[in-house]
C-alpha cells in the first residue's frame, strides 16, 4: 500500500524542496518505489531532479486541467533513481484555471488514482504558499511533512498551516495527519537554534523527528548539477542526514504496517 506525503511550509527558504528532492531520492536508494511530484510554480524540485523544466511537452498543470493523465506526464527513473511528475512556469495558471473546474480540490487526487499503487511513496513538493495547490496535495495526501527552519519566526506560521490542516481534514480528506515536523539548517553551536528546537520539542513532541538536517555546502550546491546529494558527495553531512531520515519514516511507517498485518493474520498473538 503507498503512502503519500505533502512537504508544506507556507513559509519560503526552510528546505521544503531539498528535503522532498533528497528524501526521495534517499528512499528509492533502498529499492522502495518512490514517485515525487512538482506542484510549484518555480520548477525546482524539477530541476534537481535533472529535468529541464523549459523543455517539458507536458507538466503536472496538464494534468490538473485534464488535458493529459498521470501516466502521460511521469518521466521515469530521474537521476535521483525516483519517478517525477514535472512542472514548470505553467503551473501559475493553475490557481485560475482550478477555480471554474469541477471537484477543484480533487484533481491531484483523481489524477493519482490510475498510477498511485505504482510506487511505495509519493512525495508532493507544495508551493510556499496555502492556495488551490497546497489544498489539492493534503486532499491527495495521508500525511504532512512540515520543514521548520529553526530561527525566530519558524513557530509564527505554524499556527495558520496547522489551522489549514486540520480544515482540510475536516472538509475533505479525513485521513490526513501530520507525519512530523524536520528541523532544517540545524546548527546546533546556535544558541537560537537550540531554544527553537526545545519550543518545537515541547509542542510536538513524538510528531518532531529525531533527525536533524545541517547546513551543508555539498547540499547545497547538489541542485546546480540537477542531482540529489546522495549522487553529489554521498559522505556529505547532508546525504547522510538525508538517509537517517528515510530510515526513520521507514521505521515509523513499515515497523507499524508489520505489526498491523501481523495483528491481522494472527489475532490471538
Amino acid at each position: 500500500m503507498s503512502k503519500v506525503f505533502a512537504i508544506t511550509n507556507q513559509k519560503g527558504g526552510v528546505g521544503k524542496t531539498t528535503t522532498t528532492v533528497n528524501l526521495a531520492a534517499s528512499l528509492a536508494a533502498t529499492r522502495r518505489r518512490v514517485l515525487l511530484i512538482d506542484l510549484d510554480p518555480q520548477g525546482n524540485a524539477t530541476m534537481g531532479s535533472g529535468i529541464d523544466k523549459y523543455a517539458l511537452d507536458y507538466s503536472i498543470y496538464d494534468v490538473l486541467v485534464g488535458d493529459a493523465t498521470a501516466s502521460d506526464v511521469r518521466m521515469l527513473g530521474t537521476s535521483g533513481g525516483y519517478d517525477l511528475l514535472p512542472a514548470n512556469a505553467d503551473l501559475t495558471a493553475a490557481e485560475v484555471t482550478l477555480i471554474s473546474l469541477a471537484s477543484r480540490e480533487y484533481r491531484l487526487k483523481n489524477a493519482l488514482a490510475t498510477i498511485v499503487e505504482d510506487y511505495d511513496y509519493v512525495f508532493i513538493d507544495c508551493p510556499p504558499s496555502l492556495n488551490m495547490l497546497t489544498v489539492n496535495a493534503l486532499t491527495a495526501a495521508d500525511a504532512v511533512l512540515i520543514p521548520v527552519q529553526c530561527e525566530y519566526y519558524a513557530l509564527e506560521g505554524l499556527a495558520s498551516l496547522i489551522q489549514t490542516i486540520e480544515d482540510v481534514k475536516r472538509l475533505l480528506n479525513p485521513r490526513l495527519a501530520i507525519e512530523g515536523l524536520l528541523r532544517t539548517m540545524y546548527d546546533p553551536r546556535n544558541s537560537l537554534t537550540r531554544d527553537v528546537s526545545a519550543e518545537l520539542q515541547t509542542h510536538f513532541g513524538e510528531q518532531l523527528y529525531r533527525t536533524t538536517i545541517p547546513r551543508n555546502v555539498r547540499l547545497a550546491e547538489a541542485p546546480s548539477f540537477g542531482t540529489p546529494v546522495l549522487q553529489h558527495d554521498r559522505q556529505s553531512s547532508g546525504a547522510l542526514a538525508y538517509l537517517a531520515l528515510a530510515g526513520e519514516i521507514l521505521n515509523r511507517y513499515e515497523t507499524s504496517e508489520n505489526d498491523s498485518r501481523r495483528q491481522t493474520e494472527h489475532p490471538d498473538l
